[in-house]
């Protein structure tokens, strides 16, 4: 994945902050974005203690649900130390995000949303209205509730913010979880996290919270279809431009296709139930299967439109 050095990035889509963002409304119920997860055994108990319970937090709260977790890291009490928004400053053009982490996911937030912009009105008729991404380190206040270091990227739709822990890469998605990593692993995530915003435009993600948990359950069936509109960005991925007619992105490759596919099988239910329970259970699904998460990105990914990523009509996910 290479990023045009000719395209300008737009700061203003990304907040980087310290401490903790003031919150004006209470918790959605359940959790964050309205889902919450069945811990296996109860918080912690007979799977391996803290470290697994964070382990499977992470992954079933990296999209649309999280949960407070009291007394873990980067919880409530911890303030972080995170650099402000001007430490964006030097993320000016795709040649930054060609060197940097931070700069990488700022291009692709633009990239992401520069897409929907167009794409969201010409297949569905709604029109996209951007959802500011922040990056925080330690714990932050969301319209959702509480979050911490201890959690993955989420979106929540109260605030319409997308929130991210860059630690999540390196620590979690490419170390306890053993996925390859890369730059367009990190933007599948990302386009993941932007497919559950559209799926707030459109009235769809409130069904994560019909039918429970389970392989055909809605909360799975809304994880999918972030998936699917993951895959359908990337599909035009090297064709979105800046407001400059620049495109963002020159080259994306198979091997980068593969780093998303990668990501994708990694925070796949039974991936984590395997490596944390040493069994599945597909009955406390909520997020779907390895194979059902690679499936539905290559679906978007093939496809290239909305359509295609119906899962709450599809028979078999």
């Amino acid at each position: 994945m290479k990023f045009n050095p000719k395209a300008r990035l737009d700061t203003s889509q990304m907040r980087r902050r310290g401490g903790q963002r003031t919150s004006t409304g209470s918790p959605l119920p359940g959790g964050m974005g309205g889902g919450g997860f069945p811990m296996p055994g109860g918080t912690g108990g007979g799977i391996g203690g803290i470290i697994v319970f964070i382990l499977i937090a992470i992954v079933a709260t990296q999209c649309t649900g999280v949960t407070s977790i009291p007394g873990l890291p980067g919880g409530d009490d911890e303030v972080s130390t995170a650099p402000d928004a001007a430490s964006l400053e030097a993320c000016q053009t795709g040649e930054d995000a060609n060197n940097s982490q931070l700069c990488a996911i700022l291009a692709t937030v633009n990239a992401v949303q520069a897409f929907w912009t167009d794409a969201l009105p010409e297949q569905t008729g709604q029109e996209y209205r951007e959802a500011q991404m922040q990056e925080f380190t330690g714990g932050t206040t969301t319209e959702c509730g509480q979050a911490s270091s201890a959690m993955g990227p989420f979106y929540c739709p109260a605030d319409e913010y997308v929130y991210l822990e860059l630690g999540f890469f390196d620590a979690m998605l490419e170390g306890q979880l053993g996925a390859e990593g890369g730059t367009f692993a990190e933007a599948y995530v990302v386009a993941h996290e932007y497919g559950h915003h559209v799926q707030n435009i459109l009235g769809d993600l409130s069904r994560a919270q019909s039918g429970g948990s389970g392989p055909e359950s809605g909360s799975v069936r809304v994880e999918l279809q972030a998936d699917c509109y993951a895959g359908v960005w990337a599909n035009s991925a090297t064709t979105v431009v800046d407001e400059n007619g620049e495109v963002f992105i020159t080259e994306l490759t198979q091997a980068d296709i593969e780093q998303a596919i990668d990501a994708a099988s990694a925070v796949g239910d039974d991936r984590i139930q395997e490596r944390t329970q040493g069994q599945v259970n597909k009955e406390s699904w909520t997020h779907g299967s390895a194979d059902q998460r690679i499936r539905w990105f290559m679906t978007g990914y093939e496809k290239g439109l909305v359509s295609s990523c119906d899962t709450f009509s599809a028979a078999t996910l």
